[in-house]
């Protein structure tokens, strides 16, 4: 079968059912309280995974891959290994498939992805993986914060091209003077080049959201710089931007009794406010402030 016959038949490039007769097959009517929103459109899923760049020989993270849409994509797209972590055990039929599909490349654990043992799951004998997911919504800037904070750095993941509500993706790319820009702004920028790599429609998603989505690729930094605790950054950028309509000298005041030092102290003017800085504005920052509050005696 070609593939013009195979798309006009409805038949799928592995050999797999279409994702909507799986869907249907096991029951997996999307549910929100786990925040689960499905691409059916195989040709779509090709397309995030191919933003991750060559998948061959590789090892692939997903988060919440449901009836396995993005999974399959990956596989198909050549990627050695595929560890998929789901707290819908319905969603084991479904998976089950795949795994039987493509031996030896699937590994599904059911589980709280915000638990995971990373390294664990990955085991040894890997190279830098790869995170690929359609994250859902209600963890999905907590678990990205929890991979940004990865120690030590670099991390074990050599790129992240991971889905978000649009709104959330455009304040991780947003830069400096911008209402989007703020504290996970400064986080994943300091750590991750960070940039938009595709937006998807709601019509996209079954059942569809009422939001517009995006991707967002991070390749991460080698050596974020300045040099700072990302814990100490994460205090820094919470007082500045607690009360982001006040100068710095102001809002920095719930980090430290005198603020005009420690601003003196790294360079920047405190009649400034925190949209004003650069992300290595707040890396400098927050080093000065480990330095000088957090190290003494």
């Amino acid at each position: 079968m070609t593939s013009r016959e195979r798309e006009a038949s409805g038949a799928s490039p592995d050999g797999l059912p279409p994702l909507r007769e799986v869907i249907e097959a096991f029951g997996l009517r999307a549910k929100k309280s786990l925040g689960q929103n499905f691409i059916l459109d195989l040709n779509l899923t090709r397309r995030i995974a191919r933003a991750a760049g060559s998948l061959e020989g590789r090892t692939v993270i997903e988060v919440g891959p449901g009836p396995g849409g993005l999974t399959r994509a990956l596989l198909i797209e050549g990627a050695a290994r595929v560890i998929a972590i789901e707290r819908d055990e319905r969603a084991g039929g479904a998976l089950d498939m795949i795994v039987q599909r493509y031996p030896g490349k699937l590994d599904v654990h059911f589980g709280d992805a915000l638990e995971a043992d990373w390294p664990k799951l990955l085991g040894k004998g890997h190279g830098p993986a790869l995170i690929v997911a359609n994250l859902p919504y209600g963890v999905a800037t907590l678990l990205l914060t929890r991979w940004l904070d990865t120690e030590p750095w670099p991390p074990w993941y050599e790129r992240m091209v991971l889905m978000f509500q649009k709104e959330v993706a455009e304040r991780i790319v947003a830069g400096p003077g911008s209402k989007a820009y703020g504290r996970l702004s400064v986080l994943a920028q300091w750590r991750a080049t960070v940039r938009i790599v595709l937006h998807v429609p709601k019509e996209a998603f079954t059942p569809a959201p009422k939001v517009e989505s995006a991707v967002v690729e991070f390749i991460p930094r080698k050596e974020p710089n300045p040099p700072c605790s990302p814990a100490v950054l994460a205090k820094v950028t919470a007082a500045a931007f607690g009360q982001r309509r006040k100068m710095l000298r102001a809002s920095l005041k719930q980090l430290v009794a005198e603020p005009e030092q420690l601003l003196e102290a790294a360079g920047i003017a405190g009649n400034l406010r925190a949209e004003d800085l650069a992300v290595k504005d707040f890396a400098r920052l927050a080093l000065v402030y480990e330095r000088s509050h957090l190290r003494r005696g």
